[in-house]
């Protein structure tokens, strides 16, 4: 396998895990299973925090959802998860937007003869795929540390119910890391392409020459 090949097969893979990784984070976003939290008291229903609403859940299937009232009225923790939050999908479609542009499967920019254009975008893509991920792990670790916390509190008596880890806590671990791994792929593309874009001089030499020997034939004629 040739660098160009080598290099394609990364920014492939590497964009197809972006954006799988960004959709992660979306859903983790918008998903009220942040914490899950059933109590003994009530064995029919459990309840369910996000970071928008907060939802009843009964075991008969039904499922009522109510947003929060007021955004002062919010705990910092949810706030500040909230920022994070978005701040990673407007990072990680940034990345996104700006990565595709800087592929070997198009073209447009190596047409103007700027393929340091491209693999500039290449590594700025992944770069922004990177922050998007550490920006996405630091919410969803800090309200899993905020979980184990008050789980353990001593204070708190036994039979007061506790919150517990939600499954959009793991998709946002998974989210997380996944956006680290494509901007890692996207940035280890370019050093496979970087080698295989420096023998253009020579073929420009070659055709001076071409031209030169047939300026010269024409004197002779």
């Amino acid at each position: 396998m040739s660098n160009s090949d080598g290099a394609c097969a990364l920014e492939l893979l590497g964009m197809l895990v972006y954006i799988g990784a960004w959709l992660c984070a979306l859903a983790t976003t918008i998903s009220p299973q942040w914490l899950t939290m059933s109590t003994s008291l009530l064995p029919v229903e459990s309840y369910e925090l996000g970071l928008w609403e907060t939802c009843v859940v009964q075991d008969i299937g039904s499922l009522e959802c109510r947003t929060y009232d007021s955004l002062l009225g919010l705990s910092t923790d949810i706030k500040m998860a909230r920022i994070l939050m978005c701040t990673t999908l407007c990072v990680g479609l940034l990345g996104i937007l700006v990565a595709i542009p800087g592929l070997n499967f198009f073209s447009s920019c190596e047409e103007l003869g700027a393929s340091r254009t491209k693999r500039t975008l290449t590594i700025t893509g992944g770069v922004l795929g990177m922050i998007s991920g550490v920006m996405c792990l630091i919410p969803v670790s800090y309200m899993a540390h905020l979980a184990v916390v008050h789980f353990f509190d001593d204070k708190v008596p036994d039979v007061v119910p506790r919150w517990e880890f939600g499954d959009a806590l793991f998709c946002g671990w998974v989210a997380g890391f996944l956006l680290v791994v494509a901007g890692l792929l996207m940035v280890t593309s370019c050093s496979f392409s970087h080698g295989e874009r420096q023998p253009a001089p020579p073929q420009r030499y070659q055709m001076m020459s071409a031209g030169e020997a047939a300026g010269k034939r024409s004197e002779y004629v």
